[in-house]
């Protein structure tokens, strides 16, 4: 049907439109794009075995939708998406606030202006982009901004009294009639908030200032909650609830593979950074498990969740710690070394929540935790376990230990200082003057160039210290790599001198 023709009813009932309501419309599009093995969420990763066919039941029974879980988990993107199965135009009666449809008006506006000017009467043609609805519920969200009251201005102007229908100022989900509408947060709408939705979702009522009005509004709803904020800040009155007809729970990547490609598809990397800048497989999982671990961490509140975003950000501030260093060093290229990960620490305090005893440990320790636990879990997906060589005894463990040359050149006195903005060349020679790291990485990795060598070896210097083999500090700009026993007898010496010092002191 070509909009641009139409401009009448008249017309419109000449080419045999027939109305439909919104969710027969998402219902009917949605069962094209089943049909057609098309996916209705592109870009949704993750949710292919749960939440999405979840999404397309409720849907396809023409339900209201409750999101449930909890931060960045794609709910709401999940309901902008709901735009892209609407008709790409619908018509509405031409200057009508509330979207009336040509052939079942419901507003006073429309049903006068039909009554006048019959066939004759404009309409006007709307995309599906301007179809969706959005509110934040805050505390301070009220009757009106939602439903609607009376204008005072209006009824003088119109020389209207306040019982007249027309006087009313239309809110926001009368103003999304043949819409999506969402209301993020649900719980913190405040309780006589929510008792004025259910009447709008069970009967059609809108009642404002003492109107009772009949306005049989046709609206697809959706809502997005915490589970967790029915203690925090509030709760979902239960005869809204019981109105809400499907409650879908959504969840965070189960895999490190879906997280990757998460990551990669949402992080915002300019070609200058993709042309400059290198990220390895190993760097990129090693970012994706620090959600994995602070998801499961005991200062971290579960509560509140991990976001995605926190490996998005992380990822980017990755990349960006590498650029730097090669600007600075006036390098045409470079890669991302585990000493750049330093750089992602913020992008992780700003992203999670800490209970009490991590506030007390501090937000820029507990991530640097985090980051260590990743390398720690991640490191035995590429080498030997340090610890399944710990319970060996004598020269069983002498014989397999494959960490011993390495071991041995610390212990013999020996330390590394990793420069977090040296060049890739100063930085590949230090690393070889390890002995038996090289050798390592070639017996494991005997296909990787000489940068992939690198990577790994510095990988394995992290890894051996989360493990306890060796010594690794993170001092000013620096990584400083020493045995453990040095660094432990340096510690007890240095808190034996602070414990003297202080003793003569007060003495």
């Amino acid at each position: 049907m070509s909009k641009n023709k139409i401009k009448t009813i008249g017309e419109l009932k000449e080419h045999g439109y027939v109305s439909k309501s919104i969710k027969d419309e998402i219902r009917d599009n949605l069962v094209k794009k089943i049909k057609g093995k098309q996916n209705a969420f592109p870009g949704i990763l993750g949710y292919e075995d749960s939440v999405i066919p979840d999404t397309e039941r409720a849907l396809l029974s023409r339900h209201n939708i409750l999101f449930l879980g909890l931060r960045g988990q794609a709910k709401t993107r999940m309901a902008r998406q709901m735009t892209e199965l609407l008709d790409e135009y619908i018509p509405v009666v031409a200057g009508s606030e509330i979207n009336d449809d040509p052939f079942m008006p419901i507003s006073r506006y429309a049903i006068d202006l039909i009554a006048e000017r019959g066939d004759e009467t404009p309409i006007e043609w709307l995309h599906r982009s301007q179809r969706y609805g959005e509110k934040l519920a805050t505390p301070d969200v009220s009757v009106a901004d939602l439903i609607g009251d009376i204008d005072p201005i209006k009824a003088a102007n119109l020389k209207l009294s306040f019982a007249d229908e027309r006087v009313l100022h239309y809110g926001i989900i009368p103003r999304s009639n043949r819409c999506i509408f969402v209301i993020n947060e649900l719980p913190d709408l405040q309780a006589r908030i929510q008792v004025s939705l259910f009447n709008i979702l069970e009967e059609g009522d809108l009642q404002i200032r003492g109107f009772k009005l009949r306005l049989p509004l046709d609206v697809m709803f959706v809502f997005t909650a915490n589970p967790e904020d029915y203690t925090n800040r509030g709760s979902i009155v239960t005869p809204l609830k019981d109105r809400i007809e499907s409650q879908i729970l959504t969840h965070y990547p189960k895999s490190i593979e879906t997280s990757l490609a998460i990551t990669e598809q949402e992080a915002s990397i300019i070609e200058a950074q993709h042309e400059r800048v290198k990220v390895s497989d190993l760097i990129k999982r090693l970012i994706e498990q620090v959600a994995f671990e602070a998801r499961e961490n005991e200062l971290v509140d579960k509560k509140s969740g991990v976001s995605a975003r926190l490996t998005i950000a992380a990822y980017e501030n990755a990349i960006s710690a590498a650029e730097r260093r090669a600007i600075i060093n006036d390098e045409a290229n470079t890669q991302v070394w585990i000493s750049d990960l330093a750089g992602i620490i913020p992008a992780i305090t700003g992203k999670i929540e800490l209970v009490y005893e991590g506030e007390q440990e501090g937000p820029y320790q507990v991530a640097y935790n985090l980051l260590e636990r990743a390398i720690r879990t991640q490191f035995v997906q590429y080498f030997p376990n340090p610890d399944s060589l710990k319970k060996k005894r004598g020269k069983e463990q002498e014989t397999e230990n494959p960490y011993k040359s390495i071991s041995r050149w610390f212990d013999a006195g020996n330390n590394l200082n990793v420069f977090l903005d040296t060049t890739d060349a100063d930085k590949i020679q230090l690393l070889y003057k390890v002995d038996g790291l090289h050798a390592l990485v070639k017996k494991y990795f005997h296909a990787a160039n000489e940068k992939e060598n690198a990577l790994l070896m510095e990988f394995v210097l992290h890894g051996l210290s989360s493990y306890s083999l060796i010594s690794k500090k993170l001092l000013e700009g620096r990584f400083e790599f020493k045995d453990l026993m040095g660094s432990m007898l340096n510690l007890g010496s240095q808190q034996y001198e602070d414990d003297d010092y202080n003793e003569s002191d007060f003495n």
